[in-house]
């Protein structure tokens, strides 16, 4: 029988739209198509493009050479005030800093034995001295023999040198400064037993002070009398004083292989005694000199960069300083130098430059 059940009229395959994974897939696959193609590109184009290189130009200024060296300020003429005997520390007159005159007490060393000691000492001498009188009187007369006056004089002789020794001793129980100064450091404490050599005192005589510097023996042949020297301490950041070279030690030192080189400031000074110093002495100055960063230069050669090619150039070379350098000839300022040069620079190659402080 026929099969009368309806039948669905039949339809056309239409497109079925991707699912939202399938999507994600398919833009993955192309962003990384891109960049497989377009990263290597990138990387030819920039490995092609010529190196960029800093550049800078000689400018005008100071060219100094120097002998640099360290030292210390110190007094011009700087005393020890010293006991000359053993005995322990009393009286203390002044202290550090304190301005002193000539033949000032400024300590005093325990004296009682000494004083006593003195004074029966100068009761032998006069004792001695009447007897020396006394036969002095009878040795005309005949009463007594020459030898007995002999022996009178001797011991008076002897006492009186005994009394004087010890009156020395006594004085020396004061310590007194031998001229006008000023005292920078004292080292004795009371109740301290003192020996004779023990100092007491620095005594820094009224003078300006000075540097003393020890320079190389490497350096020293270029070091003379009357060098301007500029004068840098810690003490004093940012500031330069002036100095002149005042005197050269004739003999080195062969263990630290330096010669010491005394400076006198020009003008007055606020750097204090004791305070360490860093000098340089003047050996060349060349006012208007045409400068260089010390790193442009390879040997005695630059290279310069003209129309974006590297020329190397030779050119003369004066004075070296610390971070420039003079050029004598074979640069101008309007030449365009690399300011560190690289190890593969090659003639007339290719470059781009950047001004120094500007960016690239």
């Amino acid at each position: 029988m026929p099969n009368d059940a309806p039948h669905a009229a039949p339809q056309a395959d239409l497109p079925v739209a991707p699912s939202r994974p399938a999507r994600r897939r398919h833009a993955f696959a192309w962003l990384v198509g891109a960049l497989l193609v377009c990263v290597p590109l990138a990387v030819a184009t920039w490995w092609m493009l010529p190196p960029r290189v800093i550049v800078v130009h000689a400018h005008r200024g100071l060219a100094i050479e120097a002998v640099y060296a360290t030292g210390t300020v110190e007094p011009t003429v700087m005393l020890p005030i010293a006991a000359r005997i053993t005995a322990r520390l009393v009286e203390l007159d002044v202290d550090e800093g304190e301005r002193v005159r000539a033949g000032q007490q400024l300590a005093r060393l325990e004296d009682t034995d000494l004083a006593s000691n003195l004074a029966q000492l100068r009761s032998q001498e006069a004792f001695a001295h009447a007897e020396y009188r006394r036969y002095a009187a009878l040795l005309p007369r005949g009463v007594i023999a020459r030898t007995q006056y002999d022996k009178a004089r001797s011991d008076w002789q002897s006492a009186r040198s005994a009394a004087d020794r010890a009156a020395a001793e006594l004085h020396y129980a004061r310590l007194l400064a031998p001229t006008a100064g000023t005292v920078i450091r004292r080292d004795g404490e009371i109740g301290q037993l003192m020996t004779p050599g023990s100092t007491v005192f620095w005594l820094a005589v009224d003078s300006p002070p000075r540097v003393t510097a020890d320079v190389d023996e490497e350096d020293i042949t270029r070091v003379v009398p009357g060098q301007a020297v500029l004068i840098r301490a810690d003490a004093f950041p940012g500031q330069v004083f002036q100095g002149r070279v005042h005197g050269i030690t004739p003999k080195g030192d062969p263990t630290g292989r330096s010669y010491r080189v005394r400076i006198a400031f020009d003008g007055h000074t606020p750097l204090q005694v004791g305070m360490t110093a860093e000098v340089n002495i003047i050996v060349r100055r060349h006012g208007d000199a045409l400068l260089l960063p010390d790193g442009a230069l390879v040997g005695d050669r630059v290279w310069v960069v003209r129309d974006g090619r590297l020329q190397s150039r030779r050119v003369g070379v004066g004075i070296r300083g610390e971070r420039q350098v003079e050029i004598t000839a074979g640069l101008s300022g309007e030449d365009a130098v690399v300011a560190t040069p690289a190890e593969g620079f090659g003639e007339d190659a290719k470059v781009r430059v950047t001004e120094a402080g500007a960016r690239p």
